[in-house]
């Protein structure tokens, strides 16, 4: 992103109330180190978010290979194997500025600047795409256990949502700025913003701040330890928690390499972090210390 177009650099300047009761004063979090497994070569143009198959073990990596809003068709999707090896580079091409990314049974979701294009994962092919009116910048995806597929827009504050077939616009919220980072749970819509992460409940729209003061949110993932781990693009990580102060567990901003939509496998404690404009993966166990 370094030299790409004004409007997208002014994109990355994203935009309270909580459903829980916490006391003033913060534990500190219990420290955890992350200790790199291994990386990729830099032939993943442009890796903008890594998603895990825990069906197929495979890790699937959106490569922009461009500009993040333009509709060159230059974008493509890898394919890595857990230990970091390429399966196959363009696993699928024809994409425009592939972004977030979300599992559902044998169908793979990917935003696509105003479109959510849907991917058969058996066949290794775009099966339909489905244009979201008056979408700008589609960045992040989240699924609920029903198949409804949650998209945020940062351009233009917006959750979308694809249910049954169907695109809406399901909620906006000047609280919550440019939508970047989603995540279900718990019947919820965890999304990441600038002024932190808020919490919608998909019944009744109703919002909280959960989590305060976190900085700019590009990647959000639950650790399966009640945490979440947090991106902010520029390079910064950090374990954060409504209860607890945060603890920033990589930083690679002042090398220059970016860490942008994150992924978390809490069953091996394993981080991928895809590097941007550095164009690689690095994996990290997170240990305790």
């Amino acid at each position: 992103m370094k030299k790409f177009s004004a409007i997208f650099i002014s994109l990355l300047i994203f935009a309270g109330t909580n459903h829980k009761s916490f006391a003033q004063t913060k534990d500190i979090q219990d420290s955890k180190k992350p200790v790199k497994l291994w990386e990729t070569p830099n032939v993943l143009i442009t890796s903008e978010s890594v998603c895990y198959d825990a069906v197929r073990q495979v890790l699937y990596v959106s490569c922009i290979n461009g500009n993040p809003v333009e509709k060159d068709q230059n974008g493509f999707i890898a394919e890595l194997s857990p230990d970091g090896n390429i399966v196959v580079l363009k696993w699928i091409t024809g994409l425009n500025a592939p972004k977030g990314m979300g599992i559902y049974g044998d169908k793979l979701y990917v935003t696509d600047i105003d479109r959510i294009v849907e991917i058969d994962i058996k066949n290794s092919a775009i099966i339909k795409d489905y244009p979201v009116n008056e979408a700008k910048f589609l960045n992040d995806i989240t699924i609920d256990p029903e198949g409804n597929v949650f998209v945020s827009d940062m351009s233009t504050g917006k959750i979308h949502r694809l249910s049954k077939g169907v695109v809406e616009t399901w909620f906006k919220d000047k609280q919550i700025g440019g939508p970047n980072g989603l995540l279900y749970e718990d019947k919820e819509i965890l999304i990441g913003t600038r002024a932190g992460i808020f919490s919608v409940r998909i019944e009744d729209k109703r919002i909280w701040h959960l989590v305060n003061d976190t900085g700019g949110i590009d990647g959000l993932v639950a650790d399966g330890k009640g945490n979440y781990i947090i991106s902010d693009w520029m390079g910064k990580i950090q374990l954060v928690n409504p209860e607890k102060d945060p603890v920033v567990l990589l930083n690679t901003t002042v090398a220059g390499i970016n860490a942008a939509d994150i992924e978390f496998n809490p069953d091996d404690n394993i981080l991928y972090v895809p590097t941007f404009g550095d164009n690689r993966v690095v994996a990290y166990e997170l240990k305790e210390e």
